[in-house]
């Protein structure tokens, strides 16, 4: 009796989610249509360029949701697509950049035919044919944010010869974004994902592979009971040949126009059954050490030893009328060879100079004195500073630094001269819905956003951290972020509406006009960010400061 109840009961839950879809299709439909126009007009526009132009360009402006990839065969960076918001409007861009990492320049590329407008998509990168960028799906959003369309195209960027290609095949994914995609094998698998109209909103948690060999999709029926319904996860290839989905976020509706958000934290293991070629299953997993704490918005990247890295991404608390968050810039690896979570480290920057020594070391004194020899982790150090912005508002930013030297060491019995004493450490500040890329041991992380009040701040910073000696990170792109302009939306409405009477010429003549608005973005990172980045959790787009948001989304 309890198995067949058992099974009634995941029946009926299958109907229920397939009645939903049907309806917030059907609900969706028409503000789609809408945003078809104005995507076809952009397509237009972009169908003038005939050529490739390659323009050297200072590095891109503020964006999140936006993917950043690194080829497979030289020292470049790919950053694609992406969205900002500010304040009155949320601009979408599908303009293509690369870094060469080894020159510390960056590159416009311009290429006939892109895809159309989008953020909170997934893009992996695979070696075949002398690289290759795989884009799925992702969502665009009208100038005033309150309408959007979720992609469910397929594109591929051939790197060798710089074309782009749309791949047409069927029976592949639902529109969405705040999915997560990664390349296994000789196939792409696609995990979850959300699909929002203004009324109504769905999660997923399907399973699809597109195989690159035959370029056709099919939907995967694992077995097992596996992870709810999100977006804006970590998705992960582990060194087994598994993959691993953590985290997440999804919102369930608990009265008339009140939505109350998820942040999960629980982890599934999904394989191929042995022996049965296409047959997979589900396997909830328990790690073991220090795990993350629960959020949404972070980002992923996989290091060159396999392991699974997580950076910031923001804690909300949630009420009926507000979303309040505390945003993180925190490092977190994931060992799947031994099921384990670590905390990431920072050993601090090596001294160049010789230390004098003391004559005794003083006994320590009060609770806190450590046993003789014993190791003490030194407390992170916390640093307030005030940003004026250019219209007199006050932003508090608020960032834990970890205390300089090799963590969990105890303080030297050696004392540093003066001129050996430094500064705060150079890291990221907490942020969500950051961009990750690992390229020859080195993270590179760029973008995202954090909230002040009820401002969003993008960023357009750019940094890296060498892996292997986890010292310290490098700032090679720094902004700040009291020079950024924020609209408030009492600043007249003749601007907004001129905004959206000029997207035409906005139409990729500059880097922060580039594209027509997407508000939905926002809220589903890595919580929903329409604009994981709209003031829900961060959670949908990616999967990376108290406010708003991975996919995520992104």
């Amino acid at each position: 009796m309890g198995k067949k109840g058992k099974k009634e009961k995941g029946r009926g839950a299958e109907k229920t989610a397939a009645k939903m879809e049907r309806k917030v299709s059907k609900r969706s439909r028409k503000e789609e249509e809408d945003l078809e126009a104005l995507i076809a007009h952009f397509q237009t526009l972009d169908a003038t360029r005939t050529q490739i132009v390659e323009t050297p360009c200072p590095p891109p402006s503020p964006r999140l949701h936006a993917s950043l990839s690194a080829h497979p065969e030289k020292d470049e960076l790919i950053l694609f697509g992406g969205e900002y918001f500010n304040g009155q409007k949320t601009f979408v861009y599908n303009e293509l950049y690369v870094y060469n990492i080894k020159k510390d320049t960056w590159t416009k590329v311009e290429i006939p035919n892109p895809p159309p407008r989008r953020c909170a998509h997934q893009a992996v990168v695979v070696p075949q044919g002398g690289g290759q960028l795989w884009v799925f799906g992702g969502e665009f959003a009208s100038p005033d944010g309150e309408q959007f369309y979720h992609y469910k195209d397929l594109w591929v960027l051939h790197l060798a010869t710089k074309t782009w290609e749309q791949v047409r095949s069927t029976g592949g994914p639902s529109g969405r974004s705040g999915h997560r995609m990664v390349a296994w094998k000789k196939q792409l698998i696609l995990f979850g994902g959300f699909h929002e109209s203004t009324r109504d909103y769905i999660y997923y948690n399907d399973v699809y592979a597109f195989n690159l060999d035959t370029f056709s999709w099919s939907r995967l029926s694992p077995s097992g009971a596996g992870p709810t319904p999100r977006s804006g996860c970590q998705m992960s290839v582990t060194p087994q040949g598994g993959i691993v989905i953590y985290g997440g976020y999804s919102k369930q509706r608990v009265k008339k126009d009140v939505d109350r958000g998820t942040q999960h934290s629980d982890m599934y293991l999904l394989q191929p059954e042995d022996g049965k070629e296409g047959s997979w299953r589900w396997t909830r997993i328990n790690p073991a050490g220090a795990k993350p704490t629960p959020r949404s918005g972070f980002s992923v990247a996989v290091t060159p030893n396999h392991q699974t890295l997580l950076f910031g991404g923001v804690c909300d608390e949630e009420e009926e009328e507000s979303l309040e968050g505390d945003f993180l810039n925190d490092l977190h690896f994931y060992d799947a060879t031994r099921n384990r979570w670590f905390t990431g480290q920072l050993k601090g920057p090596k001294s160049e100079k010789r230390k004098r020594r003391r004559g005794k070391k003083a006994e320590p004194e009060g609770p806190d004195k450590q046993e003789h020899g014993g190791t003490s982790a030194q407390e992170p150090l916390e640093v307030v500073r005030e940003v004026v912005t250019e219209d007199g508002t006050v932003i508090t930013i608020k960032q834990m630094f970890a205390t300089p030297g090799p963590a969990g060491k105890p303080q030297s019995n050696e004392e540093d001269s003066p001129d050996e004493v430094g500064g705060p450490v150079v890291e990221p500040s907490p942020r969500s819905n950051a961009m990750l890329a690992v390229k020859h041991g080195r993270l590179y992380l760029y973008g995202g956003m954090f909230e002040a009040g009820d401002r969003q701040i993008t960023l357009s910073d750019l940094y890296c951290l060498d892996l292997q000696k986890m010292q310290e990170w490098t700032a090679l792109v720094e902004m700040d972020p009291g020079t950024q302009e924020w609209l408030e939306e009492s600043d007249s409405e003749e601007d907004s509406n001129e905004g959206e009477g000029t997207e035409d010429e906005d139409s990729g003549e500059s880097d922060k006009e580039a594209g027509g608005e997407c508000g939905a973005c926002a809220h589903q990172g890595q919580q929903e960010t329409h604009g994981p980045a709209a003031p829900e959790p961060r959670a949908l787009h990616q999967t990376s400061t108290s406010g708003v948001t991975s996919l995520p989304k992104s």
